[in-house]
């Protein structure tokens, strides 16, 4: 449990407390840095011309990428080309990570008043046609967990099915009671708004939904569409092409889990790393859609 965070999500009322994580030690040059990595990328000659085919490219890395950190590592072309998402787990896992980057750019204006409820939708875009098909079945399945925050008692895993992949995060699950506080004080904290950089507001709330793992399943996919939707709708990326997703692949699985282990942590010295590893997530997506961008400068995608 991130004690900061939490402490941030249950202070008063006009409080700021993002503000706060924002001027933590490296911090600061974490932000200036990003900031600085997002300009360049929007100031590129084909930014002006073809930003919708970056937008495009950069959305479909991003799931690619969200989908490995779950377990299902599939090559960028064998994402471009499928259009079958069966119900083999990695399949399932890079079928939801479509849709969802698909959907964040819908729901910026709901985040801004209700960010459960974009949480809510997130899930039941997640889950596709297998929780309808849940639901569908009626009382006593597993349709019943689609959408909502889980409840007491209710198993979480990242991908259902019998092959699903082990967990990227292991750390202990809160209580059903304790997931409620903490989504309602992280929504409180995202309505009032915030004087903080938008990768400080990002990071707090990628990292809190991996914390807490408020759904039954897609957690990790889930945490991650929240953070891009917060650095669109913050302005910093508002053409979505800087895919941190992306970032948090190439560092690496093992990195994801040691830095968020000091989100966890709760000390400034853990959200610190935590919130600069983001940063260079953020960096490193940048990296990807310059690629891109020169790429599409030399005709050659």
């Amino acid at each position: 449990m991130s004690t900061t965070a939490s402490n941030a999500s249950s202070a008063p009322r006009g409080h700021d407390p993002l503000a706060t994580l924002a001027s933590l030690p490296g911090v600061p040059d974490a932000v200036d840095s990003v900031r600085v990595a997002v300009d360049r990328v929007y100031g590129h000659r084909v930014m002006r011309r073809r930003s919708n085919e970056v937008t495009s490219e950069a959305a479909l890395r991003a799931a690619r990428a969200s989908a490995a950190l779950s377990g299902a590592d599939w090559a960028l072309e064998e994402v471009r080309r499928r259009s079958d998402f069966g119900s083999a787990a990695d399949a399932l896992t890079v079928g939801a990570a479509l849709r969802l980057t698909a959907e964040a750019g819908q729901l910026l204006s709901i985040w801004r008043q209700s960010p459960v409820r974009v949480l809510a939708r997130l899930h039941l875009v997640a889950a596709g046609g297998v929780g309808a098909e849940a639901a569908a079945a009626g009382p006593g399945t597993a349709g019943e967990t689609v959408g909502r925050p889980r409840l007491a008692g209710e198993p979480v895993v990242e991908t259902p099915g019998p092959d699903s992949p082990k967990p990227l995060i292991e750390a202990p699950l809160p209580g059903a009671d304790e997931v409620a506080g903490r989504l309602d004080g992280l929504s409180g904290l995202v309505v009032q708004g915030s004087s903080a950089p938008a990768l400080v507001t990002a990071a707090v709330v990628h990292g809190e939904l991996l914390a807490l793992r408020p759904f039954g399943s897609y957690n990790g996919l889930v945490a991650r569409a929240a953070e891009r939707i917060v650095l669109i709708g913050s302005g910093l990326d508002p053409k979505s092409i800087c895919p941190s997703e992306v970032g948090h692949a190439e560092l690496g699985r093992a990195a994801y889990v040691a830095a968020f282990d000091g989100y966890l942590s709760g000390t400034p010295e853990g959200m610190a790393v935590w919130i600069a590893h983001c940063g260079r997530a953020v960096e490193l997506g940048v990296r990807e859609s310059t690629a891109v961008c020169e790429a599409l400068q030399r005709g050659a995608a």
